[in-house]
């Protein structure tokens, strides 16, 4: 199975499209999953166009959005148990939050956004990933997303790109 993981979007105020080499990228894959920060609610229905779509809302998302996602999930995709959570919070860094969301549900990974920082690290079994944002870099050097791999094992990659129209 293969995945396809954005977050912090912040549509349309960092964009008013998709950029294309993120709908570029993600073409194939069975899921798009969003990890908050969508902003606009019709952006579940653009990128439904590419894929079926799962995600959480953000601490930057209306009632709209968190009311048809929730703010936290636990996803099982081929046997694969996947925490899904914005990570915004006081007093703990972004992926001390979101590892802290599920620390007693068992998860194999978690998927967070809120940084647009690009991270991906093992912690004890727990693969921890961040795919960043591919509208609004902040001080990073490119725009970003993910594509996750779900078979024998579980994969994670970023990918970047400089420009997002």
């Amino acid at each position: 199975m293969k995945i396809g993981v954005i977050s912090d979007t912040h549509m349309p105020s960092r964009a008013k499209k998709l950029p294309q080499r993120l709908v570029d990228g993600l073409q194939g894959v069975d899921m798009i999953l969003h990890a908050g920060d969508w902003i606009s609610p019709e952006l579940a229905d653009l990128l439904a166009e590419i894929a079926p779509v799962d995600g959480v809302a953000g601490n930057n998302d209306g009632s709209e959005i968190r009311a048809r996602f929730g703010r936290q999930k636990v996803l099982t995709l081929e046997g694969v148990r996947i925490g899904l959570i914005h990570g915004d919070g006081h007093h703990k860094s972004t992926q001390e939050t979101a590892l802290g969301a599920f620390r007693t549900l068992q998860v194999d990974m978690v998927i967070f956004g809120h940084s647009h920082i690009p991270y991906k690290r093992m912690h004890h079994d727990i693969l921890l990933f961040n795919p960043g944002s591919p509208t609004d870099k902040r001080f990073e050097k490119q725009y970003s997303y993910g594509i996750v791999s779900i078979g024998d094992t579980i994969a994670a990659e970023h990918y970047y790109y400089d420009d997002k129209s």
